[in-house]
């Protein structure tokens, strides 16, 4: 691509010609969807250069290559026959794929990625003028695909000001920095039950990476992330945002980290590492509390993460959260037994109180970083020496 500085602000002025686009939400969301598509053929692309075998998933009309991209005469399909195409095929295609059990996660992610999936253009002719932006995109050279990951980095920031879709992005310099206080080391595998765009999980990552040395390591790095997602918006953001960091397996999941039992968690479901920003401020129903020891079923949706939290982290393992005041200061019952367990069972070691603007405009509550450690003896946040 010629210029990807301008790369955003090209689809924004198509964009915002088209009916069907109503906001910075649709608009990432419509993005999201394309870029996904671009990026998983790009790595399609390795994956049958390491595998002669390897066969896709999609259906070969649907692949990004055998319709965004132009044929050999220099044609492509535009205008009613490109949204035809689009709303009456590849979507209800790829929304209704054969998922079986044994199916690899780099396959599965596919359907699970358009499940609830939407195309909000009505324009085709601007459709196609979108389509050919990001099919421009160089995904094979790791010096553009580096620059695109700054890019995709400033699309995910959009959402802090797109509305209710805010709530899916802690900004990075307080990812990064939460990570780097963690001090992860090769062979741990951290966790984000919540995870939304990914941010912890790439911050994760790149503090990681500096400590790979040989391919023993290497495969540890490539195992050594695990998210949850519940929406299917930043879901789709997320499982795109790590195939661009080199995730060809990326284990990330569509599903509700509260919906089951934390009694029922055994070592295997444990991490060494837990780095979260939980919602905060809903209400939870009846149903999802019943998963919860009757003295911890808060109806606060962070109180609940907070005990997901205590169940799921290994002993000696450690955590930062983003948690809001009021899980510190408030008083009814289930918060009290939650910060008892916290207190009792746990190392709570560190809380950083995080300026008000943070996550302005988003919302306005004040939050904190709570550092803590699944044993009782003293720690530290401070760097760690490099290997």
């Amino acid at each position: 691509m010629g210029n990807l500085s301008t790369f955003v602000k090209r689809i924004r002025d198509i964009m915002r010609n088209d009916a069907g686009i109503n906001g910075d939400a649709q608009r990432i969301e419509q993005i999201a969807w394309m870029l996904f598509l671009k990026v998983y053929d790009a790595k399609e692309q390795d994956w049958e250069f390491d595998d002669d075998e390897y066969t896709s998933v999609i259906p070969e009309e649907c692949r990004w290559r055998n319709w965004a991209v132009a044929d050999s005469s220099g044609q492509s399909m535009t205008g009613d026959t490109l949204l035809n195409f689009v709303n009456n095929t590849l979507f209800p295609t790829l929304k209704n794929l054969t998922v079986t059990p044994d199916m690899p996660i780099k396959k599965s992610i596919v359907k699970t990625t358009f499940e609830d999936a939407n195309n909000y253009m009505k324009d085709g002719v601007l459709l196609r003028q979108v389509v050919n932006i990001i099919d421009e995109l160089d995904l094979s050279d790791t010096q553009e695909v580096h620059a695109f990951g700054e890019i995709y980095e400033s699309i995910l920031r959009e959402l802090q000001s797109a509305g209710s879709s805010g709530e899916f992005y802690t900004p990075r310099a307080v990812t990064e920095f939460m990570a780097e206080m963690i001090k992860p080391e090769i062979g741990e595998r951290m966790a984000d039950f919540a995870c939304g765009t990914g941010g912890f999980i790439t911050s994760w990552l790149k503090t990681l990476a500096p400590q790979i040395q040989n391919t023993d390591d290497q495969r540890e790095y490539d195992h050594s992330i695990y998210g949850i997602e519940k929406k299917q918006f930043p879901y789709m953001l997320c499982i795109t945002n790590m195939l661009l960091h080199g995730m060809d397996v990326p284990q990330i999941y569509h599903d509700n980290s509260l919906m089951k039992d934390v009694l029922d968690y055994t070592e295997k479901d444990k991490f060494d590492v837990i780095l979260m920003n939980p919602p905060y401020g809903g209400s939870e129903k009846a149903d999802v509390k019943s998963h919860f020891p009757s003295d911890l079923a808060s109806s606060e949706t962070a109180d609940l993460f907070m005990s997901v939290i205590m169940y799921r982290l290994k002993k000696n393992g450690r955590a930062a959260v983003i948690l809001p005041d009021g899980f510190l200061f408030g008083t009814d019952n289930a918060k009290i037994a939650i910060k008892k367990k916290l207190l009792k069972e746990f190392n709570l070691h560190t809380v950083i109180r995080l300026p008000g603007s943070v996550f302005a405009p988003y919302t306005s509550i004040t939050t904190n970083i709570l550092f803590f450690s699944a044993d009782r003896r003293d720690t530290s946040i401070s760097p760690k020496p490099s290997r």
